[in-house]
């Protein structure tokens, strides 16, 4: 075990160097120069070179990778030279909502999911088994954006049910920011649950069918036992595996509903970036998501790997 996860750390790294050296390269190749966009189009080519020079972009491509990759390595990725600030302190503001907002929506897809795709295994073939698998497809196809416009249009505008601009202050209890955010929330995880409840049907139907399962079965174990104790805990691995991978996603994958509802996170910062060329704040978000992603995706190996090797101990006794 100890091996396995110095393994995937070292893999993590590996990942994490590559993608800072593609994101590098590629945003080189954006037609901006921060320079420019700095002093605005009318500033002299004198007073932007000048600042170009100061800035180190004259300087060959390695050495300004280097010169990057070993400030955030120190924990400095830059100041964004549109907002006027540190890359660090945007992500650090802009952070906690997004936290909030993909831990709520990964909590709703987690356990709808483990429910329905239960259900559907156990009653495989059936209406309710189709009727499962359907609104999964729709629920994949249908676009997130379209999603949260509808909701805000009916639920929060209409009805008046939640909030049309949900606001996050931490200054407030957690209750009251949830409600804020349980709508964007559950607009998020209609388009991770699908996958999700296909994978919790497909292992529950994988594990029913074993061996072990059905020698519980002449055993004389009750349904109820034989489901909770051992089938859904051995099904559960993959669906953990793949809740891990979708919530590490979540942190750069809330760019559209952030913008819809008008969330000031992560997802909402990436877009700006992009929007007014901001060169280093994008390089920076990029890499903190990657490695967020890195980082989730290797604890979640870890538990994965450790449930998979206690669910077998216990099987073989």
């Amino acid at each position: 075990m100890f091996d396995y996860t110095i393994k995937r750390i070292l893999q993590g790294f590996l990942l994490i160097f590559i993608v800072s050296i593609l994101t590098f390269l590629i945003l080189k190749v954006i037609p901006a120069d921060p320079a420019t966009l700095i002093l605005g189009t009318e500033a002299s080519a004198e007073n932007v070179e000048k600042l170009r020079e100061s800035m180190g972009l004259n300087r060959p491509y390695y050495i300004q990778y280097i010169e990057w990759i070993s400030n955030a390595i120190r924990g400095d990725l830059g100041k964004s030279y549109y907002f006027g600030k540190s890359v660090n302190s945007l992500i650090h503001e802009r952070l906690p909502s997004t936290f909030l907002l993909a831990s709520t929506s990964i909590i709703i897809t987690f356990f709808v999911s483990i429910l329905l795709g239960t259900l559907a295994s156990l009653k495989r073939g059936k209406t309710f088994d189709h009727i499962i698998r359907l609104l999964t497809q729709i629920s994949t196809a249908m676009p997130s954006f379209w999603l949260g416009m509808i909701a805000l249009t009916y639920l929060a505008a209409r009805l008046k049910i939640f909030p049309i601009t949900p606001s996050i202050d931490f200054s407030n209890k957690l209750s009251k920011n949830i409600y804020n955010i349980i709508l964007p929330a559950v607009v998020l995880s209609l388009g991770q649950m699908g996958p999700l409840i296909r994978q919790v049907r497909s292992s529950m139907i994988y594990v029913l069918d074993s061996d072990y399962i059905l020698s519980a079965r002449i055993r004389g174990l009750s349904s109820k036992k034989i489901i909770f104790k051992y089938a859904l805990k051995s099904a559960i691995i993959a669906p953990i595996t793949l809740t891990g991978l979708q919530f590490a996603n979540l942190f750069g994958g809330t760019a559209v509903i952030e913008t819809v509802f008008s969330l000031a996170g992560i997802g909402r910062l990436l877009v700006v970036s992009v929007e007014q060329r901001d060169i280093i704040l994008l390089q920076g978000i990029v890499l903190f998501i990657t490695s967020m992603v890195v980082i989730i995706s290797i604890i979640t190996d870890i538990i994965s790997s450790s449930l998979n090797k206690s669910i077998k101990m216990e099987i073989s006794k």
